[in-house]
């Protein structure tokens, strides 16, 4: 097997002509994931974690979001960007301005990338939430979104609860449900599909119940995916406009989640 510092010369390698480009740009993200969390990414989670702490509009945020567990906060690592800080904080720890901007925390010009953020740790990414209505809600660090969310906390659970977003985990897990993952997103790669088929089990796909059916007609086709493969799939069906976040912050309770369970269809 290639170690690190000679796949990291094939990519140099491979920079020598322009149409290698879009292969050099993967294997950029691919070195990044075999290594790990860098070092400044892990840097970067706890000065956002610290900082998470010190913000009221952080914690007033989750606060509205229905997430007020701090054992959640814990699990979830959950920390706060409100910008123009990391760059100071990172290079004063020593790393270097164009290694920031690598990683895709720091922006070409100099400035933070997440900025007024609920930041979530992923596997080799950061997830931000933007509290301001006039940024983009959204937004990962460059790269793959990785695996199903805290995977190996559920994979040996006979049944596992999927949903799309980080504040859906959240506040699936609040009511009680541990065996939740999340996808983030609606459509799996090919990883995270994988991890779902790896054991005999089955899977509760709570997608969001949008307007324009656009969350469960992905959850019928991972379904039947799914089956294909030997799990049982079912598809939970929230009621109309909600996703399992604003389920429970509209008022729905734990036993009413599990009715939706067992109300599940093929």
């Amino acid at each position: 097997m290639l170690q690190p510092s000679q796949f990291l010369k094939i990519v140099e390698h491979s920079g020598s002509a322009p149409s290698n480009l879009s292969f050099q740009s993967q294997a950029v993200v691919l070195l990044r994931q075999w290594r790990g969390v860098e070092p400044v990414l892990q840097e970067a989670v706890r000065f956002y974690r610290t900082q998470f702490h010190r913000h009221s509009e952080a914690f007033a945020y989750l606060f509205e979001r229905g997430i007020r567990s701090a054992a959640l906060i814990e699990e979830m690592r959950i920390g706060y960007a409100p910008g123009g800080c990391l760059r100071g904080w990172l290079t004063q720890l020593g790393h270097s301005l164009p290694a920031l901007c690598q990683t895709g925390l720091v922006t070409e010009a100099g400035y933070d990338a997440y900025v007024r953020r609920i930041v979530f740790p992923l596997e080799g990414n950061l997830y931000g939430r933007s509290l301001s209505d006039s940024a983009p809600a959204h937004r990962f660090l460059p790269g793959a979104k990785g695996g199903l969310y805290l995977w190996e906390r559920v994979q040996s659970y006979p049944e596992v609860i999927l949903v799309e977003g980080l504040f859906d985990y959240a506040a699936v897990w609040q009511a009680g449900f541990q065996n939740v993952t999340c996808s983030l997103g609606a459509h799996l790669n090919t990883r995270q599909f994988r991890q779902l088929c790896d054991n005999p089990r089955t899977v509760y796909i709570a997608f969001d119940a949008d307007t324009n059916g656009g969350g469960q007609q992905a959850a019928q086709s991972l379904a039947g995916r799914l089956r294909e493969q030997g799990v049982n799939a079912r598809r939970v069906f929230l009621p109309e406009g909600h996703d399992p976040n604003n389920f429970f912050v509209s008022g729905g309770t734990d036993q009413e989640f599990h009715a939706l369970l067992e109300e599940t269809c093929l």
